[in-house]
């Protein structure tokens, strides 16, 4: 069981974790398993401590849109403990994992009695905000071909010693971009080949690579630029 302590949330900060441990739950969860489903009236705050999630959003249609993949160390579920309305996503774990269940009470009383943990707590709220905008606007302003481009760059890690490149591990499935970016599968197949072509990409075991990224990066500035 990793300590409370050991989540980078409350990690360098003087506050009782112990405390906070023993009016909390640990929790075990299986892979496809739902920790947090729409329309939920629950407001725990998961920690996680192992494993992945994925974080889905629902249009009025019934259409569901890839949010967000969360690994160890992250947290979810903050806003409906912050106040107090159900849930409006869905969070699935993609593999077995572990994690800290706050009650929403014990979160409040931790994160307004302690301005280091409050302050770090709106540092992440905004950074989250942030990260909506940019896809709000990339949602708004381009067409599929740099919507893919921005968001492989947002899912990609820098090559160890790639002189420049980037990998995304482990390579993602088409469906799962075409959620992310609002298109088809097929459609991404077909971008993905005229990438392909370019140089642009290179799929090895367990990984694709970005050969250029800095040609994504210019060409998602330049598309941007264009419709301003």
């Amino acid at each position: 069981m990793t300590p409370l302590s050991a989540v980078p949330f409350f990690r360098d900060i003087d506050v009782d974790t112990a405390s906070l441990e023993a009016r909390s739950r640990w929790h075990r969860f299986a892979p496809e398993e739902i920790l947090v489903d729409f329309d939920d009236l629950s407001t725990d705050v998961f920690f996680l401590t192992a494993g992945e999630v994925r974080v889905l959003m629902r249009t009025a249609s019934g259409k569901e849109v890839i949010l967000d993949e969360m690994r160890p160390g992250e947290l979810f579920g903050e806003l409906a403990a912050l106040d107090g309305i159900k849930r409006s996503a869905n969070v699935t774990a993609l593999t077995r994992g572990e994690a800290w269940v706050m009650p929403a009470a014990v979160f409040r009383e931790a994160a307004f009695a302690s301005p280091a943990l409050a302050d770090r707590l709106f540092r992440l709220l905004t950074s989250r905000i942030r990260d909506l905008n940019s896809r709000l606007i990339e949602q708004t302003i381009l067409d599929l071909r740099h919507r893919l481009y921005s968001e492989l760059l947002r899912l990609s890690t820098p090559r160890a010693n790639g002189a420049g490149e980037r990998v995304v591990t482990p390579p993602p499935f088409h469906h799962d971009l075409a959620s992310r970016i609002g298109c088809r599968r097929e459609q991404v197949t077909r971008e993905f080949t005229l990438m392909a072509q370019e140089g642009l990409i290179e799929r090895t075991r367990g990984a694709l690579v970005l050969k250029h990224p800095e040609i994504l990066e210019t060409r998602v500035a330049e598309a941007l630029r264009e419709d301003a």
